[in-house]
């Protein structure tokens, strides 16, 4: 993993730019199936963290981890232990073991400001089809008296849900979880249908192996004084021992005369995962200690399973993980390349992030433990998802939805480059809301630089049917879109970057040269 510094690379024509063949290049190697989909724990993915700081040497960027381009983030692998034990017990006293993702899979932990959710659990199992969604259905539950019981709901989504029926069965599912859990039940089971099944296919890799910044955990509290019930989520699927027999036809409420009895242990292995940290450095002696940030995450979900269509079984598949990020990861390459022609005034510092896909953890590492002055750093871009979906469109998130328009000017500072280039982006705007219902704002790293009020611009070209799935892949991307949006980042990247004072609010400002002094 140690890489040494190599010499400068050799200055280009200023004229060259950013262009979707080298793109294409890198992508169709660092998608490939060689990779095997970058999950953060993995060989892999320490077998992509190299390859980024091999480019960076090559290209003759200065290291700036904490090992020369590698900042070591401490890691805990967290895995279900085989003294893990879930069953269900019928009317004659049979008991039947549920099987860990297959059938279901407890929540180990709801974020680091939520109580604990209870590790063991028992109780007559209740169901109580698909609600409660009103008051009134919520009331009428209290007749089946559910404290200490496992009650079961069902999450019925259309296989075709459309973005907004997906939205509406999440918001359902927390006024469920807040209703049921005024009743005091044991253990709250969700069952999903259509969309949010294959929701819960992609996502279950990320759920079996579960990665988490090393400390203390939620996972090792001990199970006493105030806890959550409980909570466990699973595919719907008739024949489940934790679903009428007549479902899907029968859906009323009703105790199913069986018992559910569960004990979950988790085993924690520490390991060292590694944020890829360089930097062009300035040129100018008065602001050359200070940044503009790019950021991108180099991990992707591993291996996942996809449905075999031949003989419609679960199959082991690499998920590549093209766009997201291997089209960011890329794409600031090419961004490092041109600022080691150009140099601005004020440093660049690359941050390729590991485990985002796990919780922003290198993201969340590297701004608490980061290797350059956290105040120094004037701007963050972040680019997670920019080669997909209508070949003109980006959108820009950031300078509606950051609290007290932190990022309010550098957002006009990118607009302004965009209106100067020879063919515009179209600015999709939609969801720099801070009442965005998909909370886009919150979901990638340039969320943790933010926090720190570090103005940010999150660039990305959105969802697609591909997301988190197998079939993203290198084929996929529009090359041609991904240079000019790598192009913007770049231009705007150079204009904050040349600029004598920073693209803030006059309110962070003030708060940053209080900090200071």
């Amino acid at each position: 993993m140690v890489v040494q510094q190599g010499a400068p690379a050799p200055r280009r024509d200023p004229g060259y730019s950013i262009n979707a063949a080298e793109l294409r290049r890198d992508l169709f190697i660092f998608a490939d199936d060689s990779f095997r989909g970058r999950e953060t724990g993995t060989p892999e993915a320490l077998h992509a963290a190299a390859f980024l700081a091999r480019r960076v040497q090559q290209l003759g960027l200065e290291p700036a981890g904490d090992s020369l381009y590698m900042q070591r983030v401490p890691l805990v692998r967290e895995r279900f232990a085989r003294t893990t034990q879930l069953s269900v017990t019928s009317g004659n006293g049979r008991a039947q073991s549920l099987r860990l993702g297959a059938d279901v899979i407890p929540a180990i932990s709801l974020g680091p400001d939520s109580p604990p959710v209870s590790r063991n659990a028992e109780g007559e199992i209740v169901f109580v089809g698909n609600g409660p969604s009103t008051d009134n259905e919520a009331a009428s539950l209290t007749a089946l008296n559910l404290e200490g019981k496992v009650v079961v709901t069902v999450v019925d989504v259309p296989a075709k849900a459309t973005a907004d029926q997906k939205r509406a069965a999440d918001e359902a599912m927390t006024y469920r979880t807040v209703r049921l859990m005024a009743l005091h039940p044991s253990a709250i089971v969700y069952l999903m249908t259509g969309a949010k099944e294959d929701d819960y296919q992609r996502e279950l890799p990320t759920l079996l192996r579960n990665v988490v910044l090393d400390g203390p955990s939620a996972a090792e509290a001990p199970d006493t004084g105030q806890h959550l019930p409980m909570l466990l989520i699973g595919p719907a699927r008739h024949g489940s021992p934790l679903l009428p027999v007549r479902w899907p036809n029968d859906v009323r409420a009703q105790s199913l005369g069986r018992q559910f009895s569960g004990h979950v242990e988790i085993d924690r292995v520490p390991f060292t995962g590694y944020n890829v940290v360089a930097v062009v450095r300035g040129l100018d002696p008065r602001l050359n200690k200070t940044y503009l940030a790019y950021g991108a995450h180099y991990d992707h979900l591993g291996i996942v399973p996809s449905m075999s269509s031949a003989r419609r079984r679960m199959v082991d598949t690499i998920a590549n993980g093209a766009d997201d990020d291997g089209s960011g990861s890329v794409a600031l390459l090419a961004i490092a390349q041109q600022m080691m022609i150009y140099r601005p005034r004020r440093s660049v510092l690359f941050v390729w992030h590991v485990g985002e896909e796990k919780g922003l953890l290198g993201s969340t590492y590297f701004t608490s433990h980061p290797t350059v002055p956290i105040d120094s750093i004037v701007t963050e871009f972040n680019a997670d998802m920019i080669g997909r979906n209508d070949s003109n469109t980006v959108a820009l998130i950031g300078p509606r939805a950051a609290p007290n328009y932190l990022s309010w000017r550098v957002g006009m500072v990118v607009d302004s480059v965009n209106r100067a280039m020879p063919t515009p982006l179209h600015i999709d705007r939609t969801q720099d809301d801070p009442d965005d219902p998909e909370r886009i704002y919150q979901r990638s790293d340039h969320y943790n630089y933010a926090k720190k009020n570090i103005p940010v611009i999150f660039f990305t070209t959105g969802m697609h049917e591909d997301y988190h799935r197998v079939t993203d892949e290198a084929s996929k991307i529009d090359y041609d879109k991904m240079a000019r949006i790598s192009r913007l980042m770049l231009d705007a990247g150079l204009v904050v970057a040349n600029r004598s004072t920073r693209p803030t609010s006059e309110a962070v400002t003030q708060s940053i040269s209080s900090r200071q002094h």
